[in-house]
């Protein structure tokens, strides 16, 4: 589990317009990661 202030490990995704996305390519500017509970979850 990460804290605050943690490093996050580097991960590629796909983006919706079907592009990789890495996040190392963001390395030097401020991103928010935003993760959501599984959809009908009780989270």
């Amino acid at each position: 589990m990460l804290e605050k202030g943690d490093v996050a490990p580097d991960f590629e995704l796909v983006s919706d317009a079907g592009e990789k996305v890495k996040l190392s390519s963001f390395r030097g500017h401020k991103v928010v990661l935003y993760f959501y509970p599984k959809a009908n979850s009780s989270g």
